[in-house]
């Protein structure tokens, strides 16, 4: 695998609602990685559009704490009808 560029990572993009880091592609379009893939010590940003990738340059402890998501589970109300948490449709 070859890697275009190595970027500290202070020079990409965080989105804090998506929880990801992004960096400008000269295809045009950006290079991505998640902050689960940088806390599970991936550390190679590919882009959508094209083949390039890039090394991202960074230290675990300046990473964003990951949220906890809670998953989703089924649930009983008082009438004993069962819903789903999340789900469009209840039962």
């Amino acid at each position: 695998m070859s890697i275009y560029e190595e970027i500290e990572i202070e020079d990409m993009t965080y989105d804090e609602d998506e929880f990801m880091y992004t960096y400008p592609c000269p295809c045009g379009d950006h290079f991505s990685i998640t902050l689960e893939e940088l806390w599970d010590g991936e550390d190679v940003a590919t882009c959508p559009s094209c083949t390039l990738r890039i090394s991202v340059i960074y230290d675990e402890e300046d990473l964003p704490e990951l949220p906890e998501f809670e998953d989703e589970e089924e649930e009983s109300d008082e009438t004993g009808l069962e819903k789903q948490v999340g789900a469009l449709t209840v039962k």
